[in-house]
């Protein structure tokens, strides 16, 4: 039988606080991330949440980022982007890393859903 890691058992890579600000949504929504990398060209990839709230999103992402990496999350549905910042790193999964990104200052109908 495979273990379960609670949450308090998962590596906590970053100084963010580990609350949660808003209700949470299993909610697959296309999205754009871009960044910077090393002072060069922008570079971006197009991915799927898997959770979402007011504040972010739970994405899994096939690019290995740092913690604290500043990011833009674009909500292709909505055509809605918004500065944001890796704040977690979870399992390595088959299509890639689970990431959660914190929205910087978010709008709170930025995934079009009524909270």
């Amino acid at each position: 039988m495979p273990t379960t890691r609670t949450r308090a058992q998962r590596p906590r890579e970053s100084g963010y606080p580990d609350k949660r600000r808003g209700r949470r949504m299993n909610s697959r929504v296309p999205v754009r991330i871009e960044w910077a990398e090393n002072g060069g060209p922008n570079r971006s990839l197009l991915a799927h949440t898997r959770i979402v709230n007011p504040y972010g999103c739970l994405v899994v992402l096939p690019h290995e980022f740092s913690l604290d990496q500043p990011v833009t999350l674009t909500n292709l549905a909505a055509d809605h982007s918004n500065p944001a910042v890796i704040v977690w790193k979870g399992n390595r999964r088959p299509e890639g890393w689970e990431y959660g990104i914190e929205l910087t200052s978010p709008e709170m109908d930025f995934w079009g859903l009524e909270w």
